[in-house]
């Protein structure tokens, strides 16, 4: 490893770690994806991190507030720019979609089912990204 990826590995283990105590498992190889995508069952929250103010400021905060209210069966996360592969690997499965980070996707049984973009978090205020989130996984939680 070289003293970039040293140090940008330092820089972000809070912005992961903060997922991961909300509950999150993070997916950091392009097996783990492939593996988890494989074998879900019900409802998954994904949530491609970043190092982004909007990431920071908006789409973390808002996806620990979200699942405050209702919980999918699953929460897994990549993080964007660190774990290239599993991001690859994770995008490779909804590749209709532009890649974009932070954002966040809502699968049933591997398959998406809704997706937010980071032209849907960046410039919103947290509550409405909350809310967005919040109504999302209510309605997909409950089917």
């Amino acid at each position: 490893m070289n003293a970039y990826d040293e140090y940008m590995k330092g820089i972000v283990q809070p912005m992961r770690q903060e997922l991961v105590d909300a509950g999150f498992t993070e997916l950091t190889t392009a097996d783990e994806v492939n593996e988890f995508m494989a074998t879900t069952k019900g409802v998954s929250l994904v949530v491609i991190n970043s190092v982004c103010g909007c990431a920071a400021g908006l789409a973390r905060p808002a996806v620990r507030q979200a699942i405050e209210e209702v919980k999918p069966d699953h929460l897994v996360t990549v993080f964007a720019g660190q774990d290239r592969e599993a991001t690859a690997a994770m995008r490779g499965f909804f590749e209709e979609i532009p890649p974009s980070s932070p954002s966040i996707a809502i699968l049933r049984d591997g398959q998406l089912e809704y997706f937010i973009p980071r032209e849907q978090i960046e410039g919103y205020p947290v509550e409405q990204i909350t809310d967005h989130l919040a109504g999302v996984l209510k309605q997909a939680c409950a089917k």
